[in-house]
């Protein structure tokens, strides 16, 4: 088997994603030599780039070196991708960025945390828990952390907290100790095929837990009773059915008080600085985990306080008294659901603006009829055209199929480049009411990209 330690230097094509970024920092953490390509430039490219990383942005195999010991590709990333082809037919060990992490997990105690929705926040949370506490950990997350604002890091311990990714079946290459499965909602169509199919793997990722680990499900999923571990605990926001639940759960300016219970301990008064029930539902199997591993109680209390959040989910952008800008990745109809209901909780009587863009066409065609239900909840919804990311465009799919499914009058379709015009005259011109405003920006492609001409406005307004 390939050893990390055998190896010099590393190429990545795809860097610039989430889950590729973190392989990247791991590896320079190591100190190897570290290169990659990307279509374009972005934020993270950037930072990797001033990490020492050396990144080109043009598919040409002039400009990718020879002397590597291992290259890393994204699923995401065409089989017919010229560099791809150099390295496979060049007899270089050429891994999937999964295979990878299946390699680097092999000698380690793995908390791996899964799920259709959540992963991200959970995984965020339970390794700043272990991170702030002391107890360390090594931590492959699949967004930014605000607390440390990185998708990665390492410690001595050898623990590692590792998002697994049930997009192109990643997951079942991982060796969990412990696992979450937080939801099993239908997505990844164009991979599985069926929901049954997407279950099934999911159900396999049980039977990839280490013969004594533990697994956390969220309680009621599907096939709950074919998971399997040595260790099967249920969670939930307040379902007491479950085995482990928050109670006593309070609402104060965008964060909340809790407890969560335990079958055999209750930690009281947790707070949480981050909006949505469903991240106090991320927080309990965080906490629960942390719990199993001994750490203090006290010492978790204050991780969960000084959580900051992700990136892009639930991310206050402008927290004013008439005005109020959530940004979130939210990308799927129960994603979209949550977030809306929770933000419209936090702050009742604000007008809810969303403005939403679709990703991937496979997605949009498969679940319209579920973003139409999630979107009608909002008061107003601005519909952006559907962010392609490796797909090629389907006759007749385009973000008019979810608006002809909503509610009549309430939703508009627009080009990103008239999004500006229509904030200044419906969002802005009614900041100052005493209703005020709700705005949520969403979505898994580049709105992020428009996040802060958007908090600009919002500004000089």
């Amino acid at each position: 088997m390939l050893s990390v330690k055998d190896i010099q230097s590393v190429y990545f094509i795809g860097i610039g994603g989430i889950g590729m970024s973190a392989l990247a920092r791991y590896f320079l953490s190591l100190g190897k030599e570290v290169g990659g390509y990307d279509k374009t430039p972005t934020p993270l490219t950037r930072a990797l780039e001033n990490e020492g990383v050396n990144i080109h942005y043009e598919e040409n195999i002039a400009l990718i070196p020879r002397q590597v010991g291992l290259v890393v590709y994204t699923p995401a990333v065409p089989s017919t991708h010229a560099e791809l082809v150099f390295y496979q037919q060049g007899g270089y060990p050429v891994k999937k960025r999964s295979e990878v992490l299946g390699i680097i997990s092999n000698s380690s105690f793995n908390i791996c945390i899964g799920g259709t929705h959540g992963k991200t926040t959970t995984t965020s949370m339970t390794a700043h828990i272990l991170r702030h506490t002391g107890y360390g950990c090594n931590a492959f997350l699949g967004g930014i952390a605000v607390n440390y604002q990185t998708n990665f890091w390492s410690d001595p311990r050898n623990v590692a907290v590792i998002e697994a990714d049930e997009y192109d079946r990643s997951f079942l290459r991982l060796h969990p100790d412990i696992a979450v499965i937080s939801s099993m909602d239908p997505d990844h169509l164009d991979i599985y095929g069926t929901e049954e199919a997407l279950q099934e793997a999911f159900v396999d990722f049980s039977k990839c837990i280490k013969p004594q680990g533990t697994l956390f499900s969220k309680y009621g999923l599907p096939k709950s009773n074919e998971l399997r571990a040595g260790h099967h605990l249920t969670y939930s926001l307040d379902n007491t059915a479950a085995d482990i639940y928050a109670s006593d759960i309070k609402m104060q300016d965008g964060s909340y008080e809790f407890s969560v219970v335990m079958p055999a301990a209750k930690i009281s008064r947790i707070v949480l600085h981050m909006g949505g029930l469903h991240n106090v539902e991320n927080a309990v199997v965080a906490v629960a985990i942390a719990h199993q591993l001994g750490i203090n109680e006290d010492k978790i209390k204050s991780a969960v306080e000084a959580f900051r959040g992700v990136r892009r989910r639930f991310e206050y952008v402008v927290k004013k008294t008439g005005l109020i800008f959530v940004d979130d990745y939210a990308h799927h109809p129960q994603e979209l659901k949550a977030l809306i209901t929770g933000a419209k909780a936090l702050f009742p009587g604000k007008k809810c603006t969303v403005i939403f863009q679709p990703h991937l066409f496979s997605r949009t065609r498969d679940l319209a009829a579920g973003f139409a239900a999630s979107l009608d909840l909002a008061d107003e919804v601005v519909l952006l055209p559907i962010y392609p990311a490796r797909e090629l465009p389907m006759e007749g799919v385009t973000s008019k199929i979810i608006s002809d499914q909503m509610r009549p009058g309430h939703v508009v379709l627009l080009e990103k480049d008239e999004l500006e015009n229509y904030i200044r005259q419906h969002i802005l011109d009614n900041a100052g009411s005493r209703q005020g405003n709700l705005l949520i920006s969403a979505g898994a492609g580049d709105i992020d990209t428009l996040v802060q001409p958007i908090k600009r406005l919002i500004e000089e307004a």
